[in-house]
């Protein structure tokens, strides 16, 4: 069996649970949209949501999730599995207490984080003021979501999965359940109907957590209180988290630059990036994320037994696999943009303006959206190696770029040269760390990563052309109803997939048949099967 693939069966897993997950995601972001719109709670809610999600990326699921995984991985190869739980315990034990601090922190100094955040809030009554509040109610949402994360790692590393893809829709559901069932007691208490929705986020983090135990149980792990110690492991998942914590935040850090600079442009610019960004989101978790999880255990096995070659295959085949995904998906995704977001979002208070100015911005984020999903995998493959100099280098070097882009973007463009700005700092970003990884592992197959992208941008004419015809077609340009809108969705899939299969297979595009192991293996998953 080829390294493509291995990788690609396990992916499909991966992205069929990610896809449930991302549906229900965009199931909240519509319920979002019909009860508050693009207005003042919504703008409120991103940016209060934005600060636990930013450290949770930055201390849970991220850098601590890819500094964990190697860890854990060479703990159980050297000492064996008693050892791993063991670690994994004391692990949880730190986390709890610094996070625990951390959040006590931000409850006192909540003001001055969404001051910071979104400096434009103040200029409106009420606004700020809202913000702080609804941040100081999700903030316990990042120990328990970190405390996820952990489970997750070691579920990774015993190449365990599906569940840990799952766990991410239990914030959905308490997002959509807990939270539009809150509503009513918001209203009897006199709080506004969106602190319901940010309860409903703590809840959904706490479930995250939960759905994992039975499996890891499974394993052999028991859960039982740790007495907080800092044992060698610990210390250099910690050690490896400070440098990783920049270097694989670079994504969330030019979000925040962007939010801050959108919080001073017209209402609703903040919104608008944030739900055109969640569009963007859908293939990267369902192929880039789903990608880049299953390798990081193959990247961490083949670095602890010093396998350069091992590491060098297992980066190809995964980062082609990334191109071959997302390339088409971007390019489908731009050009059907305003059906899209009209079908999902154009509903109760979200309405054409707002379906227009989201529907543009998504067109700008798919100019970068194969170079978000790279990212994820090449960063993965340098803390596999133990190298977080690196990815910290090319992070603060894409920080910096984002912030000169976005002041020289947004006064001709408004909220759409934000989104510019963010795609081409992620294709900058992915460019210095293939130049970086090359001169670490001496070769990285990029002449053929070069030619599978050249090859599947060439095809992925062919998916634009028939999504334009689609949409001539079946009258895309006019705005409708939900059925006519879901047919020109629809419509514009069905042309768009056979075109670019076909393209593909007459351009002899080699990681095609790695593609189609996903989508097996991602149905199966979907029926029921293993």
């Amino acid at each position: 069996m080829s390294e493509e693939t291995r990788v690609a069966r396990r992916a499909g897993t991966v992205g069929a649970a990610t896809m449930v997950s991302r549906v229900l995601g965009l199931v909240r972001e519509q319920v979002m949209a019909t009860l508050f719109g693009a207005g003042l709670a919504t703008d409120a809610f991103n940016v209060a949501f934005r600060i636990p999600n930013l450290l949770r990326d930055l201390f849970a699921e991220g850098a601590m999730s890819s500094a964990f995984v190697p860890t854990f991985t060479a703990v159980r190869e050297r000492e064996g599995d008693a050892a791993a739980w063991a670690f994994g315990r004391q692990l949880m034990a730190a986390l709890v207490v610094v996070l625990a601090a951390l959040c006590g922190a931000g409850w006192v100094f909540a003001p001055a984080l969404v001051r910071l955040f979104a400096p434009g809030f103040a200029d409106v009554p009420g606004k700020l003021e809202l913000t702080v509040l609804l941040t100081r109610v999700m903030l316990p949402f990042l120990p328990a979501v970190a405390l996820a994360a952990a489970a997750m790692g070691m579920l990774h590393a015993h190449g365990r999965f599906g569940v840990p893809a799952l766990a991410p829709m239990l914030l959905n559901l308490g997002m959509v359940v807990v939270g539009v069932g809150l509503i009513p007691a918001a209203r009897a208490l006199g709080q506004p109907d969106v602190l319901a929705m940010a309860v409903g986020v703590l809840v959904g983090g706490v479930l995250q957590f939960g759905v994992q135990l039975p499996a890891l149980a499974g394993l052999g792990f028991r859960l039982r209180f740790e007495r907080p110690t800092f044992p060698a492991p610990v210390r250099r998942v910690a050690a490896l988290m400070l440098p990783a914590t920049v270097g694989l935040a670079a994504t969330q850090l030019n979000l925040l630059v962007s939010t801050i600079v959108a919080s001073l442009l017209e209402q609703g610019s903040v919104s608008w990036l944030w739900y055109a960004f969640r569009l963007m989101q859908l293939p990267i978790g369902v192929f880039g994320v789903a990608l880049a999880t299953v390798s990081l255990p193959a990247l961490s096995r083949a670095a602890v037994a010093h396998d350069l070659d091992g590491v060098r295959t297992t980066l190809s085949a995964t980062v082609r696999l990334v191109l071959l995904l997302t390339i088409p998906a971007a390019v489908w995704l731009a050009v059907m943009s305003a059906p899209v977001v009209a079908l999902l979002y154009e509903h109760g208070r979200f309405g054409p303006r707002d379906t227009a100015r989201t529907a543009a911005a998504l067109v700008m984020y798919c100019v970068g959206l194969p170079a978000f999903a790279a990212v994820g995998v090449l960063t993965r493959a340098f803390y596999a190696l133990g190298d977080t100099r690196r990815p910290l280098q090319a992070s603060a070097v894409s920080v910096g770029l984002n912030i000169a882009l976005n002041l020289t973007l947004m006064g001709p463009l408004g909220h759409l040269g934000l989104a510019l700005a963010t795609s081409l700092t992620s294709i900058a970003n992915a460019l210095q760390l293939a130049f970086h990884l090359r001169r670490r592992l001496g070769r990285i197959e990029g002449r053929r990563m070069a030619q599978t992208a050249a090859r599947v941008a060439a095809a992925s004419l062919a998916v634009g052309l028939a999504c334009a015809a689609g949409l001539a077609l079946l009258g895309g340009r006019a705005r409708g109803t939900w059925w006519t809108e879901a047919v020109v969705v629809a419509g514009g899939l069905l042309f768009a997939l056979p075109a670019g299969w076909a393209a593909m297979r007459a351009l002899r595009v080699a990681e095609l048949a790695a593609a189609e192991s996903i989508v097996a293996s991602a149905l199966a998953r979907l029926r029921g099967r293993r």
